[in-house]
């Protein structure tokens, strides 16, 4: 056993764990699957195609961009988000790795 995790998640792991959480609710996954290939969605399109609140959709595009799982750019008054895959598949590998190491 190794005990030292047992009091303190190394940080690639909370960066990791941040990912999970932030595709773990319900509202953000629906939001994710709104992205088309390539699309960039700006908080109004994605509000217009949700049944939440514009604060409700800003809360949650929040956290699914400091998790890393959106990726977000301002043009002009307005902010465009996207899927960052990478990040996401990244998270994934990590946890396959570490399940391949452990079987």
């Amino acid at each position: 056993m190794r005990r030292a995790y047992a009091r303190a998640i190394p940080a690639p792991w909370r960066r990791i764990a941040r990912i999970f959480v932030a595709l773990g609710d319900p509202h953000r996954q629906r939001i994710l699957l709104m992205f088309e290939p390539g699309e960039r969605l700006n908080i109004g399109q994605i509000v217009a195609g949700s049944t939440l609140s514009r604060t409700a959709v800003a809360h949650h595009l929040r956290v699914l961009g400091d998790s890393g799982v959106l990726k977000r750019e301002k043009t002009g008054r307005e902010v465009y988000f996207w899927p960052d895959v990478t990040t996401v598949h990244a998270a994934l590998a990590a946890v396959q790795d570490y399940l391949a190491e452990h079987r």
